[in-house]
């Protein structure tokens, strides 16, 4: 079995796993577990031979447990990848990469917030509001790593706008974190519908040029805990 390179779960026991179809393995004596948070070398070590890559799934995410392979494998290629990350040239390389990230990410925060306000297309006599909005949400919606609608790709970025408004809007004018929502199929799902088209009908007040008091209005209230965000 170990001359395979499988995708398991974590079992009982500190060196044992559990394959796809039930089965508990245990890794042999002379292979040790990587622990996840090296991209650079957790690839190597599984295009270097037989791994057991551990995956455990949470609710509806997969998180990594690390990667099981022979400990000299892991010796060997770890001290390779260090002599290789010493070198000027890697420094150099690291230092481009970063800026090409850096401005990549500059460049979709400018689009996306771009394509929040086009979503909102406040009237006039509400465009600073829809600009602090607009800041607010991209300042949340954004960064790297946050898991949030805004840094998918399987939809258009117009849509991930409007997902991400509405979601914001969801967390801090509404009392959905505060709810009781029953655990029933669907129940949530419904109960975040309902909480959407209040939203938009609030949304559309400030299309249309409405008065609204900022005494009474959840949109405004919400704006002023928020902490000043960027320009974008």
């Amino acid at each position: 079995m170990t001359s395979e390179s499988l995708v398991v779960s974590p079992a009982p026991g500190p060196r044992s796993v559990r394959t796809a179809d039930g089965k508990i393995l245990v890794a042999p004596d002379d292979w040790t577990l990587l622990p996840p948070g090296d991209p650079g070398l957790t690839r190597r070590v599984k295009a270097a031979g037989s791994t057991w890559v551990v995956q455990e799934k949470r609710g509806r995410k997969l998180f990594s447990r690390g990667v099981w392979a022979p400990a000299a494998t892991i010796a060997r290629i770890r001290a390779e990848l260090d002599a290789e990350r010493s070198t000027e040239k890697y420094a150099k390389r690291r230092e481009s990469d970063a800026k090409r990230r850096d401005t990549a990410q500059n460049d979709y925060v400018a689009e996306f917030a771009a394509a929040v306000r086009e979503y909102l297309n406040f009237a006039p006599r509400y465009a600073d509001l829809a600009d602090q909005l607009a800041r607010a949400v991209t300042a949340h919606a954004t960064p790297v790593g946050s898991g949030t609608v805004a840094r998918t790709k399987r939809i258009p970025v117009q849509e991930r706008a409007e997902a991400a408004v509405i979601a914001w809007m969801r967390h801090q004018t509404t009392a959905y974190d505060s709810m009781h929502i029953p655990r029933v199929k669907g129940e949530r799902r419904e109960v975040r519908r309902m909480l959407a088209q209040k939203s938009k009908e609030l949304l559309a007040h400030y299309r249309r040029g409405s008065d609204r008091s900022e005494g009474e209005c959840p949109l405004q209230k919400a704006l002023v805990t928020q902490p000043a965000a960027e320009s974008t």
